[in-house]
């Protein structure tokens, strides 16, 4: 006959070990501990990890250094020495600043919006064109969809009738919240 405990009786198992890979930051970290400890041993080499990186002497004077320099920015700022208000001419720069990297069509159109491109009516095929004649290889459909979405934020305005749209600015880049 099989004996079968009663199930208030626990049946001892083994502790099962179990292996961890953690990376974080530059740190790759192979941690073996008992299932039933995992948190707490996680827990502690991330705050080991996190130490160690905040201790380095060099990443400290870094910090001190941009720290003083931000108070002395502050200062300025309070004291009336740097206008609180960018100029246009430093906002067209940081737009021109980020459109450089990988130019999307959107960024290419808004560029020519800056340069005053929509200053007079432009009609798909032209923009198109124009943009071919920069080196970037837009679909048609592409540009169409992206004057359509800047027609949509009120950037450019559409006028004409369908398949003979021309676009033209709205608010010169000056006056534009982007």
């Amino acid at each position: 006959m099989l004996y079968v405990p009663p199930m208030t009786e626990r049946i001892p198992t083994s502790p099962i070990e179990v292996k961890i890979k953690l990376k974080h930051r530059d740190w790759e970290v192979e941690i073996t501990c008992l299932e039933s400890k995992i948190k707490q041993v996680v827990e502690h080499v991330l705050s080991s990890i996190d130490t160690s990186t905040t201790n380095d002497p060099s990443w400290n004077a870094q910090i001190t250094e941009l720290k003083k320099e931000i108070e002395s920015l502050k200062l300025r700022i309070n004291s009336g020495d740097i206008s609180q208000t960018p100029t246009i001419n430093a906002i067209e720069l940081q737009r021109k600043e980020i459109t450089k990297g990988g130019m999307t069509c959107r960024g290419i159109l808004e560029t020519l919006w800056y340069e005053g491109y929509f200053g007079t009516d432009k009609l798909l095929g032209e923009v198109h064109e124009e943009i071919s004649r920069r080196g970037y290889n837009y679909d048609r459909t592409a540009v169409s969809h992206s004057l359509t979405d800047m027609v949509r934020e009120s950037i450019l305005s559409r006028i004409g009738t369908m398949r003979n749209y021309r676009y033209i600015q709205k608010r010169p880049p000056s006056e534009s919240p982007l």
